[in-house]
């Protein structure tokens, strides 16, 4: 649990610093950093993460089937030294620190976007996609905090205060289940939040409400601005005034 709870976040936390980099630096990202660079930096990371699930067993600290018998975790029950609040408050600490920089990268990598969005006003393919990127990103951590957020205060209220009632019990299951959720509806933020998929499912929608869509083509949309400034210009007073006859001719 220790391992697949932390490998993710920090893994989503590695992602979001390379996004980061490659939208607001996107020449040094493309010359300093390779795809080697990357291998190695997810090595690591996934090396890492092992190392602190290795931490109690190194310590000789094992782990404990908790409450629920269904999963494995630090000793959070009868915590009486310093080495199992510890291991509580690292797991913590760790976590809400990968989501911190996740959300600092994703938020600095969403404001570059939406700069970029508003300066550039000839190419609306790609604004298009920065708002979709935007969307994503807001989603994703959205997901990310409401999902790991709960279970990581929970442990660090648990290493803080060292006491494991009834109450937290059932509140650790709660946001342990949340916290598995995020797996989950992580690849369904990228699959649907797509501009492709999000255009089908407003017109599935609009004909289920049973409105009827019309979809214009570009040159339609042109021909009817030009439709409309030339009844605009034709319904005007100086037009009126232009196709008025002259009174010479009228009395001829």
């Amino acid at each position: 649990m220790v391992f697949s709870g932390l490998c993710p976040l920090f893994l989503g936390s590695v992602m979001a610093i390379e996004r980061c980099i490659g939208v607001t630096k996107p020449i040094f990202h493309s010359t300093k950093i390779t795809s080697k660079h990357m291998k190695m930096m997810l090595s690591g990371v996934c090396l890492f993460a092992i190392f602190i699930a290795l931490l109690p067993i190194l310590g000789h600290r094992n782990y404990k089937i908790q409450a629920s018998r269904t999963w494995c975790f630090y000793k959070t029950e009868h915590i009486k030294d310093w080495e199992d609040r510890f291991y509580l408050l690292l797991f913590s600490f760790l976590g809400l620190l990968a989501l911190g920089v996740s959300f600092l990268c994703n938020a600095v990598t969403g404001i570059t976007l939406l700069r970029v969005k508003f300066k550039s006003q000839q190419h609306r393919q790609g604004r298009s996609h920065h708002f979709e990127m935007v969307i994503q990103l807001l989603a994703i951590m959205c997901v990310s905090c409401i999902c790991w957020s709960p279970f990581l205060v929970t442990m660090a209220n648990i290493g803080i205060n060292g006491d494991h009632s009834r109450e937290t019990c059932e509140t650790t299951i709660f946001a342990l289940r949340m916290a598995t959720w995020n797996q989950i509806l992580d690849p369904w933020v990228y699959i649907l939040l797509r501009k492709a998929v999000l255009k089908n499912l407003y017109k599935l929608s609009r004909r289920c409400c049973g409105v009827h869509v019309i979809s214009l083509h570009m040159w339609e949309l042109s021909s009817i601005k030009n439709s409309l400034k030339v009844a605009a210009i034709s319904e005007s007073p100086v037009a009126e005034k232009i196709n008025q006859p002259a009174p010479g001719l009228i009395g001829q």
